[in-house]
């Protein structure tokens, strides 16, 4: 009974004083301001740590009459504090736990009364409990025998719930850098989640004890006991090895293949690259993509690739999510992506998701560096035509930095070499240059800031300086609202241009300038709504503006009358939505729509052509103007993209996919494969956009603990609208580009297969493709019809495509690789007949693209040199010594055939028809 009476008088004691009123301002103090004024203008004694109290925790509220539970769950709402009024006026801060009411029964196992317990204040006093909870609320317990560090996420709160939220950053300790593709995993419950390109993740745990494996190759496995309490954050700072130096190739990432929904994806890291041999030493993350399933190229000296029977305009370049127009150098020989300031790129070939769109072929999505931001770091190389160095500075240490590479090339010397003297005084050469400056204020908000800018300038055997580059500028902020919604707000400038400076010392002497701009905004959101649904939704708006051409004359005696093409506009918008969903562990879907308006824009004059007759100068009859910025012509159309995947054990799933796709700006080339001087031309009146639906089937094994990885994919893509030129068209400074183009129906399919080999001795890839690409042009005019109207190959029509990548270590240090690749010729029209007219041999052609050049094969070997793998050194090198086309293969890039002194002959032209040694140094530090 006295037992009794006691607990109803605590408890009395307890109800009168949290009825007491107070007034007290807080505006603008911290949490432990607070507190001391809370001490101050009234009779209750606080007991805490001081390190439990975030003093960058503002409180902007003013309390008048209010209890002092009301006082304290305001400014423990976003904090991790719980306390416990006693009598005496004394409140007991907690952090993450709560002492539970006295209601429920309870013993004390350390100190038998408050009062008998020596208090200091500003110090803890520890109330240790054996709580007696209610039956809804579970008793955790951890008896794990290891000794590993334990951390408490969340508040207790009043209500409780089965999972809660983890989220947070992975990076890495020494370079302060994100640790992307890292697996977060509770092995015991089976749950586990990937970090994405920023080091985020989130993941949903049960209730109380996790043990958290953070494992990723390269790093050291690290535990983490979290007892979680409610929706929390925690940071993983993980110390990288040097197991990162080890040759390998393209570096598995878990199950990450089996268990993805998107079909035809494919990752590249750059500095897995670096044992592959390459033309002239010059490291190549987009060559490297060329020897995947369905990526190809027209042949060396090529600008542009062709994925999955789709034409190069097709394919979306992108740099940190801005736009690259050109992405090659040296009329094809290099790309124009720097490795040393690249971290990683992912082709989508086969579903791209909702998040892209503007081409409907494929998205090469090149993510840049961060900046180490703890100490400096940089990496050099020096190769017989190319130099290349990138330096990493901390601006303010943990928080920001700026990444800075460039390049150029001294390629002169080898033309001057060659027995040519017409080639003996050509030049080519090329630089690019890259800065990104990024800046962490919080875990919840990061700006990044980049700038790019390539040029090559080549005069081959003649009086003409061709220059051509591309220039990027981006700003991209990102923000996390809250552990399930973050976002990323981008805005940039992608521009590319070429001028044509002719000098021939005769009346004729000429400047042409031609410039595309694109200006974008664009808002993607990624929502996480619980364990099966992630969804990532936005908009997207892109503005044109094309300068088709500009020609002046050069120098007083110069005869050329100036002109220019009327400038192109248009507006680009769209809106987009996805949703990631896993309904089980063998089940998942990837679900998109985009919605995009094209608006093509004044000012311009548009032709209006008769209905009845062909397009040509001919059959205009009449000429319509529209105002600057006046809608001439809308465009429209809503794209699904589909992709899902069933596993039937962890190591096997099958995936498939249905979406289609619009494009509204073609490239113009009569040329078999793309050039520096091809022009962009954007839809209008009389040119409709570009379409494609694809669907595709892959299935996916690996075998022995991921070191084998095994796919085989089949895919069917129709197109309409797909742009083709007429005999003769030209290009450059044409007015009215409709008058030279067709467009028809298209269609490509294939199945490709591809076999990786990630660690041990000997690593690589052997890569096979069996693909066939036809567009077919049929009209009621006759004019208008190639080959009767029927499908013919197109100029990138390449049934077979293997290639064999190999790296065999022979040591820790040295290493031998190689690389073969093997294609079917391209097609071509051949010549069949000939006739005489006024005494001058003239040629009969067969249908277009009838015939083939001769296939394509070429052997590269190189051997690989590391420096010494110790931790503590100034720098580490690495030699490359390598011989490109070692087989000395003569290679045909192209047949063409000319008319000269009456008679017709036909000339081969090939690109390296010799073995190509190199020497590449390099250092990283």
């Amino acid at each position: 009974m006295k037992k009794l009476l006691f607990l109803v008088f605590v408890i009395f004691l307890t109800t009168s004083y949290a009825q007491e009123k107070i007034t007290v301002n807080l505006n603008n103090t911290n949490l432990k301001e607070a507190i001391l004024l809370i001490e101050q203008d009234t009779n209750y004694q606080f007991y805490y740590l001081d390190s439990w109290l975030n003093t960058s925790q503002t409180i902007k509220e003013d309390f008048k009459n209010s209890t002092i539970e009301t006082i304290l769950n305001s400014i423990f709402k976003n904090s991790d504090i719980n306390y416990y009024v006693i009598e005496n006026n004394k409140i007991i801060l907690t952090k993450n736990n709560k002492i539970h009411d006295s209601n429920y029964t309870y013993t004390l196992t350390e100190y038998t009364s408050i009062e008998n317990t020596p208090i200091q204040k500003d110090s803890l006093i520890e109330v240790k409990k054996e709580v007696i909870k209610p039956s809804s609320t579970p008793v955790f317990t951890s008896r794990e025998p290891i000794k590993i560090k334990t951390i408490k996420i969340g508040k207790e709160g009043n209500t409780y719930h089965s999972k809660y939220t983890l989220s947070g950053f992975v990076k890495s300790s020494i370079t302060g850098k994100p640790i992307e593709n890292l697996l977060i995993i509770n092995k015991a419950k089976s749950i586990y989640t990937y970090t994405n390109e920023k080091g985020y993740y989130s993941i949903n745990l049960p209730y109380g004890v996790n043990i958290i494996d953070a494992i990723i190759p390269g790093a050291l496995t690290y535990k983490t006991r979290i007892i979680l309490l409610g929706n929390g954050t925690h940071n993983f700072n993980l110390t990288e090895t040097s197991e990162q130096l080890n040759e390998v190739i393209i570096q598995s990432n878990g199950k990450k293949n089996i268990k993805s929904s998107i079909t035809g994806i494919t990752q590249i890291k750059a500095e897995d690259i670096k044992t592959i041999p390459q033309v002239l030493g010059e490291r190549d993350i987009l060559k490297v993509a060329t020897t995947l399933p369905g990526i190809k190229n027209a042949g060396e000296g090529s600008d542009g690739v062709n994925v999955r029977g789709g034409k190069s305009d097709q394919n979306l370049f992108l740099i940190d999510k801005s736009t690259l127009y050109n992405p090659t150098h040296f009329l094809g020989l290099f790309s124009a992506v720097n490795p040393f300031t690249t971290k990683d790129l992912k082709v989508y070939k086969g579903n791209i998701p909702a998040e892209f769109g503007g081409r409907i072929s494929s998205v090469f999505d090149i993510t840049t560096k961060d900046a180490n931001t703890k100490k400096i770091a940089g990496e050099a190389s020096i190769g017989p035509v190319t130099s290349n160095i990138s330096l990493e500075l901390p601006i303010i240490k943990e928080k920001s930095g700026l990444l800075l590479g460039g390049r150029s090339t001294y390629s002169d010397w080898l033309l001057k070499a060659l027995d040519d003297n017409k080639l003996k005084n050509s030049s080519a050469s090329f630089f690019d240059i890259m800065g990104k400056y990024s800046h962490k204020f919080n875990d919840n908000n990061t700006i990044t800031a980049s700038g790019y800018y390539s040029q090559d300038k080549y005069s081959i055997a003649s009086d003409t300086t061709n220059t051509y580059g591309n220039k990027i500028l981006s700003l991209n902020w990102f923000h996390k609202f809250n552990d399930k919604t973050s976002g990323n707000l981008l805005l940039s400038n992608s521009s590319y241009f070429f001028d044509i400076d002719s000098e021939t010392n005769t009346n004729k002497d000429f400047v042409l300038k031609y410039k595309i701009n694109e200006y974008n905004l664009k808002l993607n959101m990624k929502y996480l709504l619980s364990k099966k649904h992630l969804f990532n939704y936005g908009i997207d708006s892109k503005l044109y503006k094309i300068n088709p051409g500009d020609i002046t004359p050069k120098g007083s005696k110069s005869i050329i009358t100036p002109f220019s093409v009327q400038q192109e506009k248009a507006l680009e918008s769209s809106i987009f939505i996805s949703d990631d969903f896993s309904p089980s562990k063998k089940l998942s879907f990837n679900a998109g729509a985009r919605y995009t308006i094209f608006n093509a824009l004044g000012k311009s004059s548009q032709r209006i052509y008769d209905p009845n007759s062909p397009l040509s100068d001919a059959s205009v009859i009449g000429y319509k103007e529209y105002k600057n910025n006046e809608i001439y012509k809308t465009y429209h159309g809503l794209s699904l993209r589909f992709s899902s995947r069933y596993s039937f054990t962890d190591d096997f799933s099958v995936k498939a996919s249905l979406s289609n796709g619009y494009q509204f700006i073609h490239r113009l080339t009569n040329n078999t494969s793309a050039s520096p001087t091809d022009t962009w031309k954007l839809s209008d009146s009389n040119i409709k956009p570009q379409e494609a639906i694809q669907t595709s089937l892959g299935f996916h094994r690996n075998l022995k603990d991921d070191i084998y990885e095994l796919s085989i994919e089949g895919y069917y893509k129709k197109f309409r609208n797909i742009l083709d030129y007429k005999v003769g068209a030209s290009f450059l400074l044409n007015e009215y580009i409709e008058t030279e183009v067709l467009q028809g129906p298209g269609e490509s399919y294939g199945i490709e297969f591809l076999a990786k080999k990630n660690i041990g001795r000997l690593n690589g890839w052997l890569s096979y493709t069996y693909s066939r690409s036809f567009l077919r042009l049929d009209s009621k005019y006759p004019e208008e019809i190639v080959n009767n109207g029927k499908p013919f190959p197109t100029n990138f029509d390449k049934p077979h495509d293997l290639s064999i990548i190999a790296n065999y270590k022979l040591t820790k240090r040295f290493s031998l690789s190689g690389n073969f690749s093997y294609q079917t010729g391209r097609p071509i029209t051949y010549p069949t007949g000939k006739y005489i007219y006024q005494g001058n041999e003239y040629l009969l052609y067969s249908d277009r693209n009838e015939y083939r050049i001769p296939d394509y094969y070429r052997l590269d070997i190189g051997v690989n040199i590391e420096g010494n793998h110790k931790l503590k050194k100034l720098a580490h090198s690495f030699w490359n010594v390598s011989i490109y086309n070692v087989l000395g293969r003569n290679n045909p890039y192209a047949i063409y055939f000319v008319t000269k002194d009456g008679k017709a002959q036909a000339y081969q032209s090939s690109i390296f028809s010799k073995p190509i040694p190199t020497i590449t140094y390099n250092i990283k530090f």
